[in-house]
């Protein structure tokens, strides 16, 4: 893949993000990151560091993937991260990365996981994917 198919896939990318960003109003950042904490496309609130977003998100993905092998879970398909400012979800997007999100308090945890699904469906598909 050559850069300019690369720059119209993250700009297709951030379409999706920023979808997904206006359906609630809780959902504060999110962000399509590789496996090794590359972020692909993001739409971030304005103190969140890309770069830094990304390694945590690697971070606990490596974690988490680990401790779900260890169990017997099978691979990985979601984390979810409860903090006192809200949750935060990584869902898998294919074998491209995760959508990465952070909302705020009033997310309805219900509706995030559902819209997280269906925008990591639909990243997956900008790159080849179908997810079930």
């Amino acid at each position: 893949m050559n850069d300019t198919d690369r720059d119209l896939l993250a700009q297709k990318a951030r379409g999706v993000l920023r979808n997904f960003r206006g359906r609630s109003d809780a959902v504060l950042s999110c962000g399509l990151v590789t496996f090794d904490g590359l972020v692909i496309a993001s739409e971030l609130a304005a103190e969140v560091d890309p770069d830094r977003f990304g390694a945590m998100c690697a971070a606990l993905l490596a974690l988490s993937s680990r401790a779900s092998k260890e169990v017997a879970r099978g691979q990985l398909r979601q984390v979810i991260l409860d903090g006192e400012h809200g949750p935060m979800l990584l869902h898998r997007a294919g074998n491209v990365g995760v959508l990465a999100v952070a909302a705020g308090p009033s997310a309805k945890l219900g509706k995030l996981i559902l819209d997280a699904r269906e925008a990591s469906r639909a990243l997956a598909e900008l790159y080849g994917e179908h997810l079930a």
